[in-house]
Protein backbone atom coordinates (compact mmCIF):
# COMPACT_ATOMS: atom_id res chain seq x y z
CA UNK A 1 0.00 0.00 0.00
CA UNK A 2 1.27 3.59 -0.92
CA UNK A 3 2.67 5.72 2.18
CA UNK A 4 0.68 8.66 2.73
CA UNK A 5 4.19 10.41 1.67
CA UNK A 6 4.73 8.61 -1.15
CA UNK A 7 1.05 9.28 -2.10
CA UNK A 8 1.44 13.22 -1.75
CA UNK A 9 4.60 13.66 -4.01
CA UNK A 10 3.07 11.30 -6.12
CA UNK A 11 0.12 14.38 -6.30
CA UNK A 12 2.57 16.76 -6.20
CA UNK A 13 4.47 15.45 -9.51
CA UNK A 14 1.22 15.39 -11.34
CA UNK A 15 -0.07 18.90 -10.17
CA UNK A 16 3.62 20.24 -12.09
CA UNK A 17 3.18 18.01 -14.94
CA UNK A 18 -0.30 19.58 -15.94
CA UNK A 19 1.14 23.10 -15.02
CA UNK A 20 3.75 22.65 -18.01
CA UNK A 21 1.36 21.16 -20.08
CA UNK A 22 -0.49 24.06 -20.12
CA UNK A 23 2.14 26.67 -19.91
CA UNK A 24 3.44 24.75 -23.27
CA UNK A 25 -0.35 25.37 -24.76
CA UNK A 26 -0.32 28.98 -23.68
CA UNK A 27 2.71 29.90 -25.02
CA UNK A 28 1.98 27.59 -28.40
CA UNK A 29 -1.07 29.60 -28.83
CA UNK A 30 0.66 32.75 -28.64
CA UNK A 31 2.25 34.55 -32.34
CA UNK A 32 5.27 33.82 -32.35
CA UNK A 33 6.22 37.09 -33.61
CA UNK A 34 3.53 39.88 -32.40
CA UNK A 35 4.82 42.11 -35.02
CA UNK A 36 3.51 39.92 -37.89
CA UNK A 37 -0.41 40.71 -37.19
CA UNK A 38 -1.91 44.30 -38.22
CA UNK A 39 -2.01 45.43 -34.10
CA UNK A 40 -3.32 48.72 -33.67
CA UNK A 41 -1.34 51.44 -31.72
CA UNK A 42 -2.10 51.89 -28.35
CA UNK A 43 -3.49 55.37 -28.83
CA UNK A 44 -5.16 54.91 -32.36
CA UNK A 45 -9.07 55.47 -32.23
CA UNK A 46 -12.19 53.47 -33.16
CA UNK A 47 -12.85 53.92 -36.71
CA UNK A 48 -16.86 54.99 -35.63
CA UNK A 49 -14.86 58.20 -34.48
CA UNK A 50 -13.24 59.56 -37.38
CA UNK A 51 -15.67 58.09 -40.49
CA UNK A 52 -18.65 60.39 -41.14
CA UNK A 53 -21.55 58.52 -39.15
CA UNK A 54 -24.38 57.11 -41.36
CA UNK A 55 -27.07 58.19 -38.72
CA UNK A 56 -27.07 62.37 -38.31
CA UNK A 57 -29.51 62.87 -35.21
CA UNK A 58 -32.76 65.32 -36.19
CA UNK A 59 -31.89 65.06 -40.27
CA UNK A 60 -35.21 63.45 -41.68
CA UNK A 61 -32.66 60.96 -44.33
CA UNK A 62 -29.37 58.93 -43.69
CA UNK A 63 -26.72 59.56 -45.26
CA UNK A 64 -27.77 56.56 -48.06
CA UNK A 65 -30.71 58.05 -48.72
CA UNK A 66 -33.01 55.86 -46.22
CA UNK A 67 -35.58 57.65 -44.27
CA UNK A 68 -34.92 58.69 -40.74
CA UNK A 69 -36.91 56.30 -38.78
CA UNK A 70 -36.32 58.01 -35.54
CA UNK A 71 -36.59 62.00 -36.63
CA UNK A 72 -40.14 62.14 -34.39
CA UNK A 73 -38.63 61.55 -31.19
CA UNK A 74 -35.26 62.74 -32.31
CA UNK A 75 -36.83 66.32 -32.33
CA UNK A 76 -38.99 65.88 -29.32
CA UNK A 77 -36.99 64.31 -26.92
CA UNK A 78 -33.61 66.22 -28.08
CA UNK A 79 -30.84 65.04 -25.86
CA UNK A 80 -33.71 63.41 -23.62
CA UNK A 81 -34.30 60.44 -26.03
CA UNK A 82 -31.26 58.19 -24.52
CA UNK A 83 -32.79 58.46 -21.18
CA UNK A 84 -36.30 56.92 -22.67
CA UNK A 85 -34.13 54.16 -24.02
CA UNK A 86 -32.28 53.23 -20.75
CA UNK A 87 -35.08 53.79 -18.64
CA UNK A 88 -38.14 51.69 -19.57
CA UNK A 89 -39.99 51.94 -16.45
CA UNK A 90 -43.60 53.58 -17.46
CA UNK A 91 -43.72 55.73 -14.86
CA UNK A 92 -40.68 57.44 -15.10
CA UNK A 93 -41.09 57.80 -18.57
CA UNK A 94 -44.84 58.84 -18.09
CA UNK A 95 -43.60 61.46 -15.34
CA UNK A 96 -40.37 62.65 -18.07
CA UNK A 97 -43.12 62.90 -20.20
CA UNK A 98 -45.30 65.36 -18.85
CA UNK A 99 -42.26 67.62 -17.74
CA UNK A 100 -42.00 68.20 -21.34
CA UNK A 101 -45.24 69.31 -22.30
CA UNK A 102 -45.30 71.86 -19.61
CA UNK A 103 -42.25 73.01 -21.41
CA UNK A 104 -43.33 72.92 -24.98
CA UNK A 105 -46.73 74.88 -23.66
CA UNK A 106 -45.13 77.82 -23.06
CA UNK A 107 -48.40 79.88 -22.65
CA UNK A 108 -49.28 77.85 -20.04
CA UNK A 109 -52.63 76.59 -21.29
CA UNK A 110 -52.67 73.21 -21.22
CA UNK A 111 -52.45 72.78 -24.94
CA UNK A 112 -49.64 72.70 -27.23
CA UNK A 113 -50.00 74.54 -30.69
CA UNK A 114 -48.52 74.55 -33.87
CA UNK A 115 -46.27 77.57 -33.32
CA UNK A 116 -44.96 76.29 -29.81
CA UNK A 117 -44.10 72.31 -30.91
CA UNK A 118 -42.00 74.52 -33.96
CA UNK A 119 -40.27 76.38 -31.49
CA UNK A 120 -39.75 73.33 -29.78
CA UNK A 121 -38.62 71.45 -32.49
CA UNK A 122 -36.01 74.19 -33.48
CA UNK A 123 -34.53 74.44 -29.99
CA UNK A 124 -34.20 70.16 -29.59
CA UNK A 125 -32.50 70.47 -33.15
CA UNK A 126 -30.07 72.79 -32.05
CA UNK A 127 -29.35 70.53 -28.95
CA UNK A 128 -28.18 67.88 -31.67
CA UNK A 129 -26.39 70.20 -33.28
CA UNK A 130 -24.32 71.36 -30.34
CA UNK A 131 -23.74 67.70 -29.26
CA UNK A 132 -22.30 67.62 -32.39
CA UNK A 133 -20.11 70.66 -31.89
CA UNK A 134 -18.75 68.96 -28.84
CA UNK A 135 -18.06 65.41 -30.02
CA UNK A 136 -16.18 67.04 -33.27
CA UNK A 137 -13.60 68.33 -30.88
CA UNK A 138 -13.10 65.29 -28.81
CA UNK A 139 -12.42 63.74 -32.95
CA UNK A 140 -10.62 66.86 -34.04
CA UNK A 141 -7.59 66.04 -31.02
CA UNK A 142 -7.52 62.12 -32.37
CA UNK A 143 -6.72 63.37 -35.92
CA UNK A 144 -4.90 66.02 -35.04
CA UNK A 145 -1.68 64.44 -33.63
CA UNK A 146 0.01 67.65 -33.84
CA UNK A 147 -1.55 70.45 -32.61
CA UNK A 148 -1.28 72.83 -34.99
CA UNK A 149 -5.16 73.14 -35.12
CA UNK A 150 -5.21 71.87 -38.84
CA UNK A 151 -5.62 68.46 -40.43
CA UNK A 152 -3.92 67.26 -43.78
CA UNK A 153 -5.70 64.92 -45.69
CA UNK A 154 -2.47 62.60 -45.48
CA UNK A 155 -3.10 62.52 -41.39
CA UNK A 156 -6.30 61.64 -41.52
CA UNK A 157 -5.79 59.03 -44.10
CA UNK A 158 -3.48 57.67 -41.81
CA UNK A 159 -5.55 57.95 -38.87
CA UNK A 160 -8.14 55.98 -40.68
CA UNK A 161 -6.07 53.28 -41.91
CA UNK A 162 -5.01 52.57 -38.41
CA UNK A 163 -8.29 52.43 -37.47
CA UNK A 164 -8.93 49.76 -39.80
CA UNK A 165 -6.07 47.54 -38.66
CA UNK A 166 -2.90 48.61 -40.45
CA UNK A 167 0.10 49.42 -38.39
CA UNK A 168 0.15 53.72 -38.63
CA UNK A 169 4.02 53.98 -38.14
CA UNK A 170 4.30 51.40 -40.72
CA UNK A 171 1.58 53.86 -43.19
CA UNK A 172 3.00 57.07 -42.24
CA UNK A 173 6.57 55.83 -43.56
CA UNK A 174 5.39 54.81 -46.88
CA UNK A 175 2.84 57.94 -47.53
CA UNK A 176 6.66 60.01 -46.71
CA UNK A 177 8.16 57.95 -49.17
CA UNK A 178 5.28 58.32 -51.95
CA UNK A 179 5.40 54.38 -51.47
CA UNK A 180 2.31 51.83 -52.79
CA UNK A 181 0.09 51.10 -49.89
CA UNK A 182 -1.44 47.47 -49.99
CA UNK A 183 -5.09 48.25 -49.36
CA UNK A 184 -7.83 45.69 -50.68
CA UNK A 185 -10.70 47.23 -53.19
CA UNK A 186 -13.69 48.01 -50.66
CA UNK A 187 -11.31 50.35 -48.36
CA UNK A 188 -9.82 52.07 -51.35
CA UNK A 189 -13.27 52.90 -52.67
CA UNK A 190 -14.13 54.04 -48.89
CA UNK A 191 -11.05 56.20 -48.87
CA UNK A 192 -12.15 57.57 -52.54
CA UNK A 193 -15.03 58.59 -51.41
CA UNK A 194 -13.75 60.37 -48.29
CA UNK A 195 -11.46 62.48 -50.26
CA UNK A 196 -14.05 63.57 -52.45
CA UNK A 197 -15.96 64.94 -49.37
CA UNK A 198 -12.94 65.96 -47.58
CA UNK A 199 -12.18 68.55 -50.88
CA UNK A 200 -15.82 69.66 -50.64
CA UNK A 201 -15.54 70.49 -46.77
CA UNK A 202 -11.77 71.90 -47.67
CA UNK A 203 -13.34 76.02 -47.81
CA UNK A 204 -11.81 78.37 -50.87
CA UNK A 205 -9.26 78.92 -51.26
CA UNK A 206 -8.41 75.13 -51.02
CA UNK A 207 -5.26 73.58 -49.52
CA UNK A 208 -5.99 69.74 -48.17
CA UNK A 209 -6.09 71.09 -44.56
CA UNK A 210 -9.02 71.22 -42.50
CA UNK A 211 -9.24 73.40 -39.06
CA UNK A 212 -11.78 72.52 -36.73
CA UNK A 213 -15.30 74.01 -37.98
CA UNK A 214 -14.20 72.07 -41.47
CA UNK A 215 -13.41 69.03 -40.10
CA UNK A 216 -17.18 69.33 -38.21
CA UNK A 217 -18.77 69.79 -41.83
CA UNK A 218 -16.65 66.82 -43.32
CA UNK A 219 -18.36 64.22 -40.43
CA UNK A 220 -21.53 66.21 -39.92
CA UNK A 221 -22.62 67.87 -43.17
CA UNK A 222 -25.83 69.14 -41.78
CA UNK A 223 -23.71 72.18 -40.17
CA UNK A 224 -22.94 73.53 -43.33
CA UNK A 225 -25.14 74.55 -46.53
CA UNK A 226 -22.17 73.80 -49.00
CA UNK A 227 -22.07 70.15 -47.42
CA UNK A 228 -25.43 69.61 -47.00
CA UNK A 229 -25.34 70.49 -50.93
CA UNK A 230 -22.53 67.77 -51.09
CA UNK A 231 -24.70 65.02 -49.62
CA UNK A 232 -27.63 66.08 -51.42
CA UNK A 233 -25.72 65.61 -55.13
CA UNK A 234 -24.88 62.16 -53.37
CA UNK A 235 -28.14 60.35 -52.43
CA UNK A 236 -29.76 61.55 -55.73
CA UNK A 237 -26.31 60.29 -57.67
CA UNK A 238 -27.62 56.66 -55.83
CA UNK A 239 -30.97 57.10 -56.19
CA UNK A 240 -31.35 58.63 -59.49
CA UNK A 241 -31.72 55.53 -62.46
CA UNK A 242 -31.77 57.78 -65.88
CA UNK A 243 -29.00 60.26 -65.03
CA UNK A 244 -31.31 63.55 -65.04
CA UNK A 245 -30.50 64.64 -61.32
CA UNK A 246 -34.12 64.53 -60.09
CA UNK A 247 -36.33 61.68 -58.59
CA UNK A 248 -39.29 60.49 -59.65
CA UNK A 249 -41.51 58.56 -57.20
CA UNK A 250 -40.86 54.83 -58.72
CA UNK A 251 -36.89 56.16 -58.42
CA UNK A 252 -37.49 56.94 -54.76
CA UNK A 253 -39.35 53.79 -53.84
CA UNK A 254 -37.10 51.52 -55.48
CA UNK A 255 -36.26 48.25 -53.44
CA UNK A 256 -32.76 48.14 -52.24
CA UNK A 257 -30.51 45.67 -53.78
CA UNK A 258 -31.52 42.21 -53.09
CA UNK A 259 -33.96 39.75 -53.08
CA UNK A 260 -37.70 39.24 -51.10
CA UNK A 261 -37.02 35.63 -49.80
CA UNK A 262 -40.18 35.27 -47.56
CA UNK A 263 -43.46 37.19 -46.73
CA UNK A 264 -41.47 38.79 -43.65
CA UNK A 265 -39.24 40.56 -45.72
CA UNK A 266 -41.84 41.25 -48.05
CA UNK A 267 -43.76 43.01 -45.61
CA UNK A 268 -40.82 44.62 -44.50
CA UNK A 269 -40.44 45.64 -48.52
CA UNK A 270 -44.00 46.62 -48.56
CA UNK A 271 -43.63 48.97 -45.42
CA UNK A 272 -40.71 50.21 -46.72
CA UNK A 273 -41.84 51.20 -50.04
CA UNK A 274 -45.45 52.88 -48.46
CA UNK A 275 -43.15 55.09 -46.06
CA UNK A 276 -41.51 56.42 -48.94
CA UNK A 277 -44.24 57.27 -51.28
CA UNK A 278 -46.09 59.01 -48.47
CA UNK A 279 -42.79 60.88 -48.13
CA UNK A 280 -42.18 61.53 -51.58
CA UNK A 281 -45.87 62.44 -52.12
CA UNK A 282 -46.79 64.53 -48.79
CA UNK A 283 -43.64 66.22 -47.99
CA UNK A 284 -40.68 66.22 -49.65
CA UNK A 285 -41.84 66.59 -53.56
CA UNK A 286 -42.97 70.49 -52.28
CA UNK A 287 -45.08 71.89 -55.60
CA UNK A 288 -46.78 68.22 -55.86
CA UNK A 289 -45.22 68.14 -59.84
CA UNK A 290 -44.16 64.04 -59.39
CA UNK A 291 -40.33 65.54 -59.46
CA UNK A 292 -38.31 65.94 -56.69
CA UNK A 293 -35.21 68.43 -57.54
CA UNK A 294 -32.15 68.98 -55.98
CA UNK A 295 -33.27 71.90 -54.39
CA UNK A 296 -36.45 70.35 -53.13
CA UNK A 297 -34.24 67.71 -51.71
CA UNK A 298 -32.43 69.64 -50.16
CA UNK A 299 -34.74 72.12 -48.29
CA UNK A 300 -36.56 69.07 -46.99
CA UNK A 301 -32.75 67.68 -45.82
CA UNK A 302 -32.10 71.17 -43.67
CA UNK A 303 -32.41 70.83 -40.16
CA UNK A 304 -32.31 74.41 -39.36
CA UNK A 305 -35.35 74.87 -42.14
CA UNK A 306 -38.20 77.02 -39.94
CA UNK A 307 -40.79 76.22 -42.23
CA UNK A 308 -39.83 72.39 -42.40
CA UNK A 309 -39.92 72.87 -38.49
CA UNK A 310 -43.48 74.14 -38.65
CA UNK A 311 -44.59 71.61 -40.91
CA UNK A 312 -43.18 68.59 -38.61
CA UNK A 313 -44.72 70.37 -36.15
CA UNK A 314 -48.18 70.56 -37.51
CA UNK A 315 -48.02 66.81 -38.89
CA UNK A 316 -46.85 65.53 -35.29
CA UNK A 317 -50.68 67.34 -34.03
CA UNK A 318 -52.13 65.82 -36.67
CA UNK A 319 -51.67 62.07 -35.86
CA UNK A 320 -51.98 62.63 -32.00
CA UNK A 321 -55.04 64.89 -32.51
CA UNK A 322 -58.13 63.21 -31.57
CA UNK A 323 -60.32 66.00 -30.84
CA UNK A 324 -59.61 67.77 -33.96
CA UNK A 325 -59.01 70.91 -32.22
CA UNK A 326 -55.52 71.37 -33.78
CA UNK A 327 -53.35 71.26 -30.42
CA UNK A 328 -52.32 68.85 -28.16
CA UNK A 329 -53.67 68.07 -24.63
CA UNK A 330 -51.47 65.46 -22.42
CA UNK A 331 -53.82 62.93 -22.25
CA UNK A 332 -53.27 62.81 -26.66
CA UNK A 333 -49.19 62.73 -26.09
CA UNK A 334 -49.11 60.62 -23.36
CA UNK A 335 -51.75 58.11 -25.16
CA UNK A 336 -49.63 58.23 -28.97
CA UNK A 337 -46.52 57.96 -26.89
CA UNK A 338 -44.85 55.24 -28.65
CA UNK A 339 -44.97 57.99 -31.80
CA UNK A 340 -43.20 60.55 -29.73
CA UNK A 341 -40.65 58.72 -27.74
CA UNK A 342 -40.07 55.60 -28.94
CA UNK A 343 -41.67 53.93 -25.92
CA UNK A 344 -45.35 52.83 -25.27
CA UNK A 345 -46.96 53.87 -21.19
CA UNK A 346 -49.82 51.33 -20.52
CA UNK A 347 -53.12 52.39 -19.10
CA UNK A 348 -52.42 56.29 -19.98
CA UNK A 349 -55.96 57.11 -18.74
CA UNK A 350 -55.95 55.61 -15.22
CA UNK A 351 -52.11 56.71 -15.13
CA UNK A 352 -52.80 60.68 -15.76
CA UNK A 353 -55.38 60.99 -13.21
CA UNK A 354 -52.80 59.46 -10.56
CA UNK A 355 -50.38 61.90 -11.37
CA UNK A 356 -53.03 64.60 -10.97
Amino acid sequence: MMSRQAFLCSLGSLYLSLLFVFLLMDVYARPANNSALKEKPADSKDENEILPPDHLNGVKMEMDGHLNKEFHQEVFLGKEMEEFEEDSEPRKNRKKLMVIFSKVDIDNDKKISAKEMQRWIMEKTDEHFQEAVEENKMHFRAVDPDGDGHVSWDEYKIKFLASKGLNEKEVAEKIKNNEELKIDEETQEVLDNLKDRWYQADNPPPDMLLNEEEFLSFLHPEHSRGMLKFMVKEIIRDLDQDGDKKLTLSEFISLPVGTVENQQAQDIDDDWVKDRRKEFEEVIDANHDGIVTMEELEEYMDPMNEYNALNEAKQMIAVADENQNHHLELEEILKYSEYFTGSKLMDYARNVHEEF
